[in-house]
Protein backbone atom coordinates (compact mmCIF):
# COMPACT_ATOMS: atom_id res chain seq x y z
CA UNK A 1 0.00 0.00 0.00
CA UNK A 2 1.07 3.67 -0.73
CA UNK A 3 2.69 5.28 2.35
CA UNK A 4 0.40 8.79 1.88
CA UNK A 5 1.35 11.36 -1.26
CA UNK A 6 3.85 12.76 0.52
CA UNK A 7 5.78 15.40 -0.62
CA UNK A 8 6.21 15.13 -4.80
CA UNK A 9 9.78 16.11 -6.06
CA UNK A 10 10.16 18.90 -7.79
CA UNK A 11 9.39 19.38 -11.62
CA UNK A 12 5.80 18.16 -10.90
CA UNK A 13 3.77 18.24 -14.58
CA UNK A 14 0.33 19.56 -14.11
CA UNK A 15 -1.54 16.53 -15.94
CA UNK A 16 0.25 14.08 -13.31
CA UNK A 17 -0.14 12.83 -9.89
CA UNK A 18 2.57 11.86 -8.22
CA UNK A 19 2.80 9.65 -4.51
CA UNK A 20 5.68 8.87 -2.47
CA UNK A 21 5.01 5.04 -2.61
CA UNK A 22 7.88 3.34 -0.35
CA UNK A 23 11.35 4.37 1.16
CA UNK A 24 14.31 3.27 -1.21
CA UNK A 25 15.29 0.78 1.64
CA UNK A 26 12.00 -1.66 1.72
CA UNK A 27 12.50 -3.07 -1.87
CA UNK A 28 15.31 -5.23 -2.54
CA UNK A 29 16.71 -6.04 -6.44
CA UNK A 30 14.75 -8.60 -7.63
CA UNK A 31 11.56 -7.75 -5.75
CA UNK A 32 7.80 -6.48 -6.60
CA UNK A 33 5.77 -4.80 -3.99
CA UNK A 34 2.27 -3.61 -5.11
CA UNK A 35 1.50 -0.12 -4.25
CA UNK A 36 -0.98 2.93 -4.89
CA UNK A 37 -0.89 6.43 -6.52
CA UNK A 38 -4.60 8.15 -5.88
CA UNK A 39 -6.37 4.57 -5.68
CA UNK A 40 -4.32 3.72 -8.90
CA UNK A 41 -2.71 0.03 -8.24
CA UNK A 42 0.74 -0.18 -9.19
CA UNK A 43 3.59 -2.69 -9.56
CA UNK A 44 6.57 -1.38 -8.31
CA UNK A 45 9.77 -3.29 -9.48
CA UNK A 46 13.29 -2.68 -8.90
CA UNK A 47 16.23 -4.80 -10.82
CA UNK A 48 19.80 -3.81 -10.92
CA UNK A 49 19.33 -1.41 -8.71
CA UNK A 50 16.56 0.88 -10.55
CA UNK A 51 13.19 1.38 -10.19
CA UNK A 52 10.27 0.68 -12.71
CA UNK A 53 6.29 1.14 -11.89
CA UNK A 54 3.73 -0.54 -14.58
CA UNK A 55 0.43 -1.66 -14.18
CA UNK A 56 -0.22 -4.31 -11.42
CA UNK A 57 -3.10 -6.39 -13.45
CA UNK A 58 -2.64 -8.51 -15.98
CA UNK A 59 -4.22 -7.13 -19.10
CA UNK A 60 -5.67 -11.35 -20.12
CA UNK A 61 -8.26 -11.86 -17.30
CA UNK A 62 -6.90 -9.01 -14.54
CA UNK A 63 -4.91 -11.14 -12.44
CA UNK A 64 -2.59 -9.53 -9.66
CA UNK A 65 0.87 -9.67 -10.98
CA UNK A 66 1.90 -9.05 -7.68
CA UNK A 67 1.52 -12.69 -7.49
CA UNK A 68 3.57 -13.69 -10.41
CA UNK A 69 6.75 -14.71 -11.07
CA UNK A 70 9.77 -11.96 -11.74
CA UNK A 71 12.64 -13.26 -13.54
CA UNK A 72 15.05 -10.76 -15.11
CA UNK A 73 13.14 -7.41 -16.87
CA UNK A 74 9.70 -8.83 -17.02
CA UNK A 75 7.08 -10.82 -15.00
CA UNK A 76 4.98 -13.65 -15.64
CA UNK A 77 1.21 -13.49 -14.92
CA UNK A 78 0.49 -16.19 -12.44
CA UNK A 79 -2.87 -17.37 -13.67
CA UNK A 80 -2.02 -17.74 -17.52
CA UNK A 81 1.18 -17.11 -18.36
CA UNK A 82 1.09 -13.90 -20.41
CA UNK A 83 4.54 -11.86 -20.05
CA UNK A 84 5.20 -8.18 -19.42
CA UNK A 85 8.58 -5.66 -19.60
CA UNK A 86 8.78 -4.35 -16.19
CA UNK A 87 10.27 -1.14 -18.07
CA UNK A 88 8.08 -0.88 -20.65
CA UNK A 89 5.04 -2.70 -19.82
CA UNK A 90 4.76 -4.25 -23.20
CA UNK A 91 3.63 -7.57 -23.72
CA UNK A 92 6.23 -10.28 -24.69
CA UNK A 93 4.31 -13.53 -24.00
CA UNK A 94 0.59 -14.77 -24.12
CA UNK A 95 -2.48 -15.59 -23.73
CA UNK A 96 -4.00 -11.43 -23.86
CA UNK A 97 -3.71 -8.58 -26.38
CA UNK A 98 -2.61 -5.55 -24.83
CA UNK A 99 0.20 -3.74 -22.89
CA UNK A 100 0.41 -2.48 -19.42
CA UNK A 101 0.67 1.06 -18.57
CA UNK A 102 4.32 2.35 -17.27
CA UNK A 103 4.95 4.76 -14.97
CA UNK A 104 7.41 7.59 -14.26
CA UNK A 105 9.25 6.53 -10.84
CA UNK A 106 11.65 9.03 -9.27
CA UNK A 107 13.88 8.20 -6.47
CA UNK A 108 14.78 11.46 -3.71
CA UNK A 109 16.01 11.31 -0.57
CA UNK A 110 15.19 7.69 0.30
CA UNK A 111 12.13 7.92 -1.21
CA UNK A 112 10.51 6.44 -3.92
CA UNK A 113 8.11 8.44 -6.07
CA UNK A 114 5.50 7.11 -8.81
CA UNK A 115 3.66 9.89 -11.67
CA UNK A 116 0.38 8.91 -12.93
CA UNK A 117 -0.84 10.52 -16.12
CA UNK A 118 -4.47 12.11 -14.70
CA UNK A 119 -5.99 10.53 -17.98
CA UNK A 120 -4.82 7.05 -17.30
CA UNK A 121 -6.46 7.12 -14.03
CA UNK A 122 -8.25 3.78 -13.53
CA UNK A 123 -6.64 2.15 -16.68
CA UNK A 124 -5.02 -1.09 -16.31
CA UNK A 125 -4.34 -2.14 -19.97
CA UNK A 126 -3.07 -0.12 -23.11
CA UNK A 127 -3.18 -0.47 -26.50
CA UNK A 128 0.15 -0.81 -28.31
CA UNK A 129 0.78 2.17 -31.16
CA UNK A 130 -0.77 1.26 -34.65
CA UNK A 131 -0.02 2.14 -37.97
CA UNK A 132 -3.29 2.26 -40.29
CA UNK A 133 -3.08 1.41 -44.81
CA UNK A 134 -1.59 4.02 -46.79
CA UNK A 135 -3.63 4.77 -50.05
CA UNK A 136 -1.62 3.69 -52.94
CA UNK A 137 0.53 0.82 -51.45
CA UNK A 138 -0.80 -2.42 -53.14
CA UNK A 139 1.05 -5.08 -51.12
CA UNK A 140 -1.76 -7.62 -49.73
CA UNK A 141 -0.92 -9.90 -46.63
CA UNK A 142 -4.07 -12.46 -46.48
CA UNK A 143 -5.03 -14.26 -43.01
CA UNK A 144 -7.23 -17.17 -43.81
CA UNK A 145 -8.17 -18.07 -39.70
CA UNK A 146 -10.07 -16.14 -37.61
CA UNK A 147 -8.22 -17.28 -34.12
CA UNK A 148 -5.37 -15.40 -31.84
CA UNK A 149 -2.95 -16.60 -34.53
CA UNK A 150 -4.66 -14.10 -37.34
CA UNK A 151 -5.10 -11.79 -35.11
CA UNK A 152 -1.76 -11.22 -33.20
CA UNK A 153 -0.40 -11.44 -36.95
CA UNK A 154 -2.27 -8.72 -38.06
CA UNK A 155 -2.08 -6.14 -35.11
CA UNK A 156 1.43 -7.05 -34.93
CA UNK A 157 2.15 -5.84 -38.89
CA UNK A 158 0.72 -2.75 -37.85
CA UNK A 159 2.59 -2.26 -34.63
CA UNK A 160 5.29 -2.50 -37.12
CA UNK A 161 4.14 -0.17 -39.13
CA UNK A 162 2.92 -2.66 -42.18
CA UNK A 163 1.13 -0.02 -44.55
CA UNK A 164 -0.03 -2.77 -47.33
CA UNK A 165 -3.81 -3.95 -47.46
CA UNK A 166 -4.50 -6.95 -44.55
CA UNK A 167 -7.58 -9.12 -45.08
CA UNK A 168 -8.46 -11.58 -42.00
CA UNK A 169 -11.05 -14.21 -44.02
CA UNK A 170 -13.05 -16.09 -40.82
CA UNK A 171 -15.60 -18.87 -41.76
CA UNK A 172 -17.22 -18.03 -38.19
CA UNK A 173 -20.11 -15.42 -37.85
CA UNK A 174 -18.30 -13.55 -35.53
CA UNK A 175 -15.07 -11.40 -35.56
CA UNK A 176 -12.41 -13.56 -33.13
CA UNK A 177 -13.75 -14.53 -29.81
CA UNK A 178 -11.95 -15.84 -26.83
CA UNK A 179 -12.73 -19.69 -27.29
CA UNK A 180 -11.44 -21.36 -24.24
CA UNK A 181 -14.56 -19.89 -22.46
CA UNK A 182 -17.01 -21.67 -25.02
CA UNK A 183 -16.47 -24.84 -22.57
CA UNK A 184 -16.08 -22.79 -19.47
CA UNK A 185 -18.59 -20.75 -19.70
CA UNK A 186 -20.96 -22.12 -22.68
CA UNK A 187 -23.74 -19.29 -22.15
CA UNK A 188 -21.72 -15.76 -22.16
CA UNK A 189 -23.33 -13.20 -24.80
CA UNK A 190 -21.33 -12.84 -28.01
CA UNK A 191 -20.20 -9.19 -27.09
CA UNK A 192 -18.33 -10.18 -24.08
CA UNK A 193 -16.49 -12.85 -25.73
CA UNK A 194 -15.21 -10.81 -28.43
CA UNK A 195 -11.15 -10.13 -28.45
CA UNK A 196 -11.96 -6.85 -30.31
CA UNK A 197 -14.78 -4.62 -30.98
CA UNK A 198 -16.01 -4.54 -34.42
CA UNK A 199 -14.66 -0.65 -34.76
CA UNK A 200 -11.38 -1.62 -34.26
CA UNK A 201 -10.55 -3.57 -37.18
CA UNK A 202 -12.24 -0.57 -39.06
CA UNK A 203 -9.91 1.90 -37.14
CA UNK A 204 -6.79 0.45 -37.96
CA UNK A 205 -7.54 -1.19 -41.23
CA UNK A 206 -8.12 -4.75 -41.09
CA UNK A 207 -10.34 -5.85 -43.63
CA UNK A 208 -12.51 -9.11 -41.48
CA UNK A 209 -14.76 -11.42 -43.72
CA UNK A 210 -16.74 -13.45 -41.46
CA UNK A 211 -18.54 -16.75 -43.39
CA UNK A 212 -15.93 -17.17 -45.67
CA UNK A 213 -13.47 -20.05 -46.03
CA UNK A 214 -10.63 -20.96 -48.33
CA UNK A 215 -11.46 -24.01 -50.44
CA UNK A 216 -8.08 -24.01 -52.67
CA UNK A 217 -4.46 -22.14 -52.45
CA UNK A 218 -2.43 -21.30 -55.93
CA UNK A 219 0.81 -20.55 -55.46
CA UNK A 220 2.05 -20.17 -58.27
CA UNK A 221 -0.62 -17.90 -59.23
CA UNK A 222 -0.59 -16.65 -55.68
CA UNK A 223 -4.19 -16.77 -55.19
CA UNK A 224 -6.93 -18.25 -53.05
CA UNK A 225 -10.44 -19.39 -54.01
CA UNK A 226 -13.29 -18.76 -51.42
CA UNK A 227 -16.52 -20.81 -50.94
CA UNK A 228 -18.46 -17.91 -52.57
CA UNK A 229 -16.20 -18.72 -55.82
CA UNK A 230 -14.37 -15.45 -55.30
CA UNK A 231 -10.58 -15.61 -56.37
CA UNK A 232 -8.39 -13.04 -53.96
CA UNK A 233 -4.25 -12.12 -54.92
CA UNK A 234 -1.50 -11.82 -51.86
CA UNK A 235 1.69 -11.39 -51.47
CA UNK A 236 2.07 -13.03 -48.55
CA UNK A 237 -0.38 -15.81 -47.06
CA UNK A 238 -0.32 -16.76 -43.49
CA UNK A 239 -2.56 -20.47 -43.26
CA UNK A 240 -4.04 -20.04 -39.26
CA UNK A 241 -6.78 -22.74 -39.78
CA UNK A 242 -7.24 -24.26 -36.70
CA UNK A 243 -8.52 -27.54 -36.24
CA UNK A 244 -12.01 -28.94 -35.87
CA UNK A 245 -13.54 -31.18 -33.87
CA UNK A 246 -13.70 -34.57 -35.10
CA UNK A 247 -17.37 -35.80 -34.74
CA UNK A 248 -19.00 -39.05 -33.96
CA UNK A 249 -18.94 -41.85 -36.55
CA UNK A 250 -21.18 -44.77 -34.72
CA UNK A 251 -24.55 -45.90 -35.57
CA UNK A 252 -27.25 -42.52 -34.99
CA UNK A 253 -24.42 -40.29 -34.78
CA UNK A 254 -27.02 -37.71 -37.02
CA UNK A 255 -29.52 -38.05 -34.84
CA UNK A 256 -31.16 -34.60 -33.51
CA UNK A 257 -29.37 -33.91 -30.34
CA UNK A 258 -25.64 -35.17 -31.22
CA UNK A 259 -23.04 -32.10 -30.78
CA UNK A 260 -19.88 -30.79 -30.97
CA UNK A 261 -18.67 -27.72 -29.45
CA UNK A 262 -17.14 -25.34 -32.79
CA UNK A 263 -18.16 -22.33 -32.41
CA UNK A 264 -20.04 -19.55 -30.16
CA UNK A 265 -23.45 -21.27 -31.48
CA UNK A 266 -22.38 -24.68 -30.47
CA UNK A 267 -22.00 -23.42 -27.13
CA UNK A 268 -25.48 -21.65 -26.92
CA UNK A 269 -27.15 -24.70 -28.23
CA UNK A 270 -25.37 -26.98 -26.06
CA UNK A 271 -25.99 -25.15 -22.93
CA UNK A 272 -30.12 -24.37 -24.34
CA UNK A 273 -30.50 -27.61 -25.46
CA UNK A 274 -29.13 -29.42 -21.44
CA UNK A 275 -30.26 -27.36 -19.03
CA UNK A 276 -32.89 -29.79 -17.44
CA UNK A 277 -32.04 -32.46 -19.77
CA UNK A 278 -30.32 -35.74 -19.40
CA UNK A 279 -26.63 -35.04 -21.02
CA UNK A 280 -24.14 -37.68 -21.98
CA UNK A 281 -19.79 -36.53 -23.18
CA UNK A 282 -17.76 -38.44 -25.29
CA UNK A 283 -14.36 -37.96 -24.49
CA UNK A 284 -13.07 -37.70 -21.59
CA UNK A 285 -10.64 -34.90 -22.95
CA UNK A 286 -10.17 -30.98 -21.86
CA UNK A 287 -12.93 -30.06 -23.49
CA UNK A 288 -15.25 -33.02 -22.51
CA UNK A 289 -14.56 -32.43 -18.60
CA UNK A 290 -14.82 -28.77 -18.88
CA UNK A 291 -18.35 -29.42 -20.83
CA UNK A 292 -19.00 -32.14 -18.00
CA UNK A 293 -18.18 -29.54 -15.62
CA UNK A 294 -20.07 -26.47 -16.71
CA UNK A 295 -23.14 -29.10 -17.05
CA UNK A 296 -23.16 -30.53 -13.29
CA UNK A 297 -25.18 -28.02 -11.95
CA UNK A 298 -27.88 -27.62 -14.94
CA UNK A 299 -28.62 -30.46 -16.58
CA UNK A 300 -30.51 -33.01 -15.04
CA UNK A 301 -27.79 -35.64 -14.94
CA UNK A 302 -24.34 -35.69 -16.96
CA UNK A 303 -22.57 -39.02 -17.42
CA UNK A 304 -18.94 -38.97 -19.01
CA UNK A 305 -17.74 -42.06 -21.15
CA UNK A 306 -13.98 -42.29 -21.31
CA UNK A 307 -11.64 -44.95 -23.22
CA UNK A 308 -8.92 -44.61 -20.45
CA UNK A 309 -9.14 -45.66 -16.46
CA UNK A 310 -9.07 -41.36 -15.62
CA UNK A 311 -9.36 -38.30 -17.60
CA UNK A 312 -6.26 -36.63 -18.94
CA UNK A 313 -4.52 -39.83 -17.83
CA UNK A 314 -1.53 -39.76 -20.86
CA UNK A 315 -1.16 -35.98 -20.50
CA UNK A 316 -1.24 -35.22 -16.38
CA UNK A 317 -1.28 -38.43 -15.04
CA UNK A 318 -3.07 -41.24 -13.26
CA UNK A 319 -3.46 -39.22 -9.69
CA UNK A 320 -4.17 -36.44 -11.51
CA UNK A 321 -6.44 -37.75 -13.57
CA UNK A 322 -8.51 -39.92 -10.81
CA UNK A 323 -8.81 -36.07 -8.65
CA UNK A 324 -10.32 -34.51 -11.28
CA UNK A 325 -12.84 -37.24 -11.56
CA UNK A 326 -13.44 -37.45 -7.98
CA UNK A 327 -14.30 -33.56 -7.98
CA UNK A 328 -16.91 -33.73 -11.15
CA UNK A 329 -18.34 -37.15 -9.01
CA UNK A 330 -18.78 -34.71 -6.04
CA UNK A 331 -20.73 -32.84 -8.19
CA UNK A 332 -23.06 -35.83 -9.66
CA UNK A 333 -21.08 -36.92 -12.92
CA UNK A 334 -21.28 -40.02 -13.26
CA UNK A 335 -18.49 -41.38 -15.21
CA UNK A 336 -18.29 -44.88 -17.53
CA UNK A 337 -14.76 -45.30 -18.26
CA UNK A 338 -12.41 -47.99 -19.91
CA UNK A 339 -15.78 -47.30 -22.17
CA UNK A 340 -17.34 -46.56 -25.73
CA UNK A 341 -20.17 -45.31 -28.03
CA UNK A 342 -21.23 -48.28 -30.08
CA UNK A 343 -24.64 -46.87 -31.09
CA UNK A 344 -26.75 -43.72 -30.43
CA UNK A 345 -30.49 -44.68 -30.46
CA UNK A 346 -33.19 -42.05 -31.11
CA UNK A 347 -37.35 -42.20 -31.31
CA UNK A 348 -38.77 -39.35 -33.73
CA UNK A 349 -35.19 -38.61 -34.91
CA UNK A 350 -34.11 -37.85 -31.77
CA UNK A 351 -31.38 -39.16 -28.90
CA UNK A 352 -33.20 -41.40 -26.84
CA UNK A 353 -30.45 -43.44 -25.38
CA UNK A 354 -26.74 -44.23 -25.49
CA UNK A 355 -25.18 -47.82 -26.04
CA UNK A 356 -21.49 -48.58 -24.60
CA UNK A 357 -18.97 -51.30 -25.33
CA UNK A 358 -19.53 -52.71 -21.80
CA UNK A 359 -23.35 -52.96 -22.56
CA UNK A 360 -24.43 -50.58 -20.67
CA UNK A 361 -27.26 -48.25 -21.85
CA UNK A 362 -27.79 -44.84 -20.71
CA UNK A 363 -30.65 -42.34 -21.39
CA UNK A 364 -29.98 -39.08 -22.59
CA UNK A 365 -31.21 -36.17 -24.20
CA UNK A 366 -28.26 -34.76 -25.68
CA UNK A 367 -24.65 -36.14 -26.50
CA UNK A 368 -21.72 -33.92 -26.73
CA UNK A 369 -18.70 -35.52 -28.21
CA UNK A 370 -14.90 -34.41 -27.20
CA UNK A 371 -13.09 -36.82 -28.78
CA UNK A 372 -10.42 -34.51 -30.63
CA UNK A 373 -9.69 -32.73 -33.57
CA UNK A 374 -8.54 -32.93 -37.01
CA UNK A 375 -6.65 -29.94 -38.35
CA UNK A 376 -8.28 -27.99 -41.17
CA UNK A 377 -6.05 -28.15 -43.74
CA UNK A 378 -8.14 -30.06 -46.65
CA UNK A 379 -8.39 -26.93 -48.98
CA UNK A 380 -4.39 -27.15 -49.45
CA UNK A 381 -4.71 -30.40 -50.89
CA UNK A 382 -3.78 -28.68 -54.50
CA UNK A 383 -1.27 -26.48 -53.31
CA UNK A 384 2.08 -28.18 -52.74
CA UNK A 385 2.13 -26.75 -48.83
CA UNK A 386 3.63 -30.03 -47.20
CA UNK A 387 1.60 -31.48 -44.24
CA UNK A 388 2.52 -34.56 -41.62
CA UNK A 389 0.41 -37.51 -41.23
CA UNK A 390 -1.75 -35.94 -39.52
CA UNK A 391 -2.31 -33.42 -42.10
CA UNK A 392 -0.64 -30.64 -39.78
CA UNK A 393 1.03 -28.01 -42.13
CA UNK A 394 4.79 -28.23 -42.19
CA UNK A 395 6.15 -25.44 -40.41
CA UNK A 396 10.00 -24.06 -39.47
CA UNK A 397 10.94 -21.78 -36.44
CA UNK A 398 10.61 -18.78 -38.87
CA UNK A 399 6.86 -19.80 -39.57
CA UNK A 400 7.09 -20.68 -43.17
CA UNK A 401 6.13 -23.38 -44.72
CA UNK A 402 7.83 -25.47 -47.62
CA UNK A 403 6.35 -22.65 -50.33
CA UNK A 404 8.06 -19.18 -50.49
CA UNK A 405 5.06 -15.94 -49.14
CA UNK A 406 2.78 -18.85 -47.16
CA UNK A 407 3.40 -18.79 -43.51
CA UNK A 408 1.76 -21.07 -40.87
CA UNK A 409 0.47 -20.62 -37.25
CA UNK A 410 -1.55 -21.92 -34.88
CA UNK A 411 -3.03 -25.35 -33.92
CA UNK A 412 -3.28 -26.61 -38.02
CA UNK A 413 0.66 -26.35 -37.47
CA UNK A 414 3.25 -28.98 -36.97
CA UNK A 415 6.51 -27.07 -35.50
CA UNK A 416 10.31 -27.64 -34.10
CA UNK A 417 9.82 -26.93 -30.11
CA UNK A 418 12.76 -25.12 -28.54
CA UNK A 419 12.47 -26.80 -25.04
CA UNK A 420 12.06 -30.17 -26.59
CA UNK A 421 15.38 -29.94 -28.73
CA UNK A 422 13.27 -28.66 -32.13
CA UNK A 423 11.18 -31.76 -32.16
CA UNK A 424 8.90 -30.95 -34.23
CA UNK A 425 4.99 -30.77 -32.44
CA UNK A 426 1.79 -29.85 -32.87
CA UNK A 427 0.01 -28.83 -29.86
CA UNK A 428 -3.45 -26.55 -29.69
CA UNK A 429 -2.56 -24.18 -27.09
CA UNK A 430 -4.66 -20.61 -27.10
CA UNK A 431 -1.00 -19.47 -26.06
CA UNK A 432 0.68 -20.61 -28.46
CA UNK A 433 -1.44 -19.84 -31.49
CA UNK A 434 -1.01 -16.03 -30.07
CA UNK A 435 2.78 -15.87 -30.26
CA UNK A 436 3.12 -18.13 -33.95
CA UNK A 437 0.72 -15.23 -35.22
CA UNK A 438 2.97 -12.61 -33.33
CA UNK A 439 6.27 -14.20 -34.71
CA UNK A 440 4.37 -14.68 -38.48
CA UNK A 441 4.10 -11.18 -39.12
CA UNK A 442 7.52 -10.45 -37.61
CA UNK A 443 9.17 -12.99 -40.59
CA UNK A 444 6.51 -11.12 -42.57
CA UNK A 445 8.39 -7.98 -42.42
CA UNK A 446 12.06 -9.18 -42.96
CA UNK A 447 12.61 -9.34 -39.30
CA UNK A 448 13.94 -12.97 -38.75
CA UNK A 449 12.19 -13.70 -35.29
CA UNK A 450 12.40 -17.60 -34.19
CA UNK A 451 9.21 -18.99 -32.20
CA UNK A 452 10.95 -20.05 -29.27
CA UNK A 453 8.00 -20.15 -26.63
CA UNK A 454 7.71 -22.46 -23.70
CA UNK A 455 3.94 -23.79 -23.67
CA UNK A 456 1.37 -22.86 -20.95
CA UNK A 457 -2.17 -24.59 -21.03
CA UNK A 458 -4.77 -24.49 -18.19
CA UNK A 459 -7.83 -25.63 -17.00
CA UNK A 460 -10.55 -24.61 -15.37
CA UNK A 461 -12.93 -27.60 -13.56
CA UNK A 462 -15.65 -26.60 -10.89
CA UNK A 463 -13.67 -23.16 -10.19
CA UNK A 464 -10.60 -24.76 -9.59
CA UNK A 465 -7.42 -23.79 -11.98
CA UNK A 466 -5.03 -26.72 -13.29
CA UNK A 467 -1.92 -24.96 -14.62
CA UNK A 468 0.49 -26.93 -16.78
CA UNK A 469 3.88 -25.65 -18.44
CA UNK A 470 6.38 -27.24 -21.03
CA UNK A 471 5.82 -30.63 -22.82
CA UNK A 472 5.88 -33.48 -21.36
CA UNK A 473 5.00 -36.19 -24.16
CA UNK A 474 7.29 -39.27 -23.46
CA UNK A 475 7.46 -38.47 -19.35
CA UNK A 476 8.59 -41.90 -17.23
CA UNK A 477 8.11 -40.55 -14.08
CA UNK A 478 6.32 -37.71 -11.88
CA UNK A 479 7.18 -35.85 -8.88
CA UNK A 480 4.69 -34.63 -6.65
CA UNK A 481 5.40 -32.14 -3.97
CA UNK A 482 1.94 -31.12 -1.61
CA UNK A 483 -0.90 -33.93 -1.93
CA UNK A 484 -3.00 -34.71 -5.36
CA UNK A 485 -6.00 -35.80 -3.26
CA UNK A 486 -6.16 -32.71 -1.06
CA UNK A 487 -6.07 -30.54 -4.20
CA UNK A 488 -2.94 -28.84 -3.56
CA UNK A 489 -0.12 -29.78 -5.83
CA UNK A 490 2.93 -29.01 -7.88
CA UNK A 491 3.83 -32.09 -10.29
CA UNK A 492 7.18 -32.44 -12.40
CA UNK A 493 7.25 -34.34 -15.10
CA UNK A 494 10.47 -35.86 -15.89
CA UNK A 495 12.42 -37.34 -18.81
CA UNK A 496 15.84 -38.54 -19.45
CA UNK A 497 16.96 -36.70 -15.50
CA UNK A 498 14.94 -33.70 -16.56
CA UNK A 499 11.83 -31.54 -15.61
CA UNK A 500 10.50 -31.17 -19.12
CA UNK A 501 6.73 -30.31 -18.09
CA UNK A 502 4.96 -29.09 -14.94
CA UNK A 503 1.40 -28.97 -13.27
CA UNK A 504 -0.45 -27.62 -10.09
CA UNK A 505 -3.56 -26.81 -8.46
CA UNK A 506 -3.00 -24.13 -6.14
CA UNK A 507 0.70 -23.96 -6.12
CA UNK A 508 0.88 -20.31 -7.46
CA UNK A 509 3.01 -19.08 -8.88
CA UNK A 510 5.12 -22.43 -9.24
CA UNK A 511 4.42 -23.19 -12.83
CA UNK A 512 4.63 -19.80 -14.22
CA UNK A 513 8.10 -19.24 -12.07
CA UNK A 514 9.22 -22.73 -14.54
CA UNK A 515 7.84 -21.31 -17.29
CA UNK A 516 9.74 -18.42 -17.10
CA UNK A 517 13.05 -20.68 -15.98
CA UNK A 518 12.27 -23.13 -19.09
CA UNK A 519 12.22 -19.50 -20.91
CA UNK A 520 15.57 -18.59 -20.28
CA UNK A 521 17.08 -22.34 -21.07
CA UNK A 522 17.60 -23.44 -17.76
CA UNK A 523 17.49 -26.95 -17.54
CA UNK A 524 15.91 -28.24 -14.24
CA UNK A 525 17.10 -31.91 -13.21
CA UNK A 526 15.86 -34.70 -11.41
CA UNK A 527 17.55 -33.70 -8.17
CA UNK A 528 15.85 -30.29 -7.98
CA UNK A 529 12.43 -31.61 -8.37
CA UNK A 530 13.30 -34.11 -5.89
CA UNK A 531 14.64 -32.37 -3.16
CA UNK A 532 12.48 -31.30 -0.33
CA UNK A 533 13.96 -27.31 -0.45
CA UNK A 534 12.20 -25.70 -3.55
CA UNK A 535 14.31 -22.38 -2.77
CA UNK A 536 15.41 -22.63 -6.19
CA UNK A 537 11.99 -21.97 -7.52
CA UNK A 538 11.55 -18.89 -5.17
CA UNK A 539 8.68 -18.84 -4.59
Amino acid sequence: MSQGQGQAPTGQDQDQVTGMVCLESELQDGQMKEVEVDEQKILLVRTQGLYSAVGSKCSHYGAPLIKGALVRDRVRCPFHGACFNIKTGDIEEYPGLDCLPSYKVKVEDGKVYVSVNKKSLKVYKRVKDMSCRVSGVRHTILLIGGGPASLLCAETLRQNRYEGRIVMVTRDTLPPIDKPKLSKAMHLESASLLLRPTDFFQQYDIELWTQKEAVSVNPVEKTVKLNDGSLHYYDQLLISTGCRARPLSCPGSELEGVRILQSYEDAKEIHLSCVGKKAVVVGASFIGMEVASYLADKAASVAMVGNGSYPFERSLGPEIGKMTMQMLEESKVKFYMNDGVVEIRGENGKVKEVVLKSGAVVETDVVIAGIGVIPNSDFLKESQVEVDSRKAVIIDKFMRTNIPNVFGAGDVTSFPLTIRKDQRVNIGHWQLASAHGRVAALNMLQKQIKIDSVPFFWTVLLGKSVRYTGYGEGYTEIIFKGKVEERKFLAFYIKDDQVVAAASLMFDPAVARLAEMMSNGLVITKAQAQSDDLSWLQM
